[in-house]
């Protein structure tokens, strides 16, 4: 082997030793990233509450009349004698984004036990909405609030925010803030509130909408 020939095998074995200390800090790197984000979601997820907050009064949940994403209105009187979760978001808050999973897999959970569970966006067109589900899969009835009325309605702070009503039209739990909505000892709370089959819901009289 001539000098040439040796240098050239020499810098071969080289550059291939740089590509393989390449890949070897980009495997590290990569599984600690990974590590990361495991551990953030983990701890992301150890610090949702699965707190509801009674409302001992029960007050008549506020009426409305929003469309969905087909444009259809649906009304809160539409539910009578079923309970149901209403959850406020928008596309822009990171609690929300990070509830959406939840939310899905408690649907999936309560789809069958007839309970209703509607999304309702505040403030935001139908297209920041689709581009949005392009992104990040809902399985809920999305309604939408463009005007963000109901943010007075329902006298809210901040998103995002859920409130459960009674089969009678009455607001029995509230949540601020984001929840382990797939948790069992939440969603044993909404299963308890039906209406057994020797019972009907009372007629009660709701506010007016606005």
């Amino acid at each position: 082997m001539n000098f040439k020939t040796n240098q050239a095998f020499g810098n071969n074995i080289k550059n291939n030793f740089k590509g393989i200390f390449r890949i070897l800090i980009l495997c590290t790197l990569k599984s600690t990233l990974i590590s990361l984000l495991l551990a953030f979601s983990f701890n992301a997820q150890a610090e949702f509450s699965t707190d509801l907050t009674e409302i001992e009064h029960r007050p008549n949940a506020p009426r409305f009349s929003l469309p969905d994403m087909d444009g259809k209105l649906h009304q809160l009187s539409d539910y009578r004698g079923k309970p149901v979760i209403i959850s406020f978001w928008a596309t822009w808050c990171p609690p929300c984004l990070i509830e959406i999973p939840h939310l899905n897999r408690a649907w999936e959970k309560l789809k069958d036990d007839d309970v209703v569970m509607l999304f309702v966006n505040i403030n935001e067109a139908k297209e920041t909405i689709e581009a949005y589900e392009k992104k990040v899969p809902i399985n809920l009835t999305i309604l939408r609030d463009e005007t963000a009325g109901q943010l007075h309605n329902w006298n809210m702070i901040g998103l995002p925010a859920a409130f459960i009503i009674d089969p009678e039209g009455r607001v029995v739990y509230q949540a601020l803030g984001e929840r382990l909505w797939d948790s069992d000892e939440m969603l044993d709370k909404v299963r308890a509130l039906k209406v057994k089959p020797t019972e009907k819901p009372n007629k009660t009289i709701e506010p007016k909408t606005t």
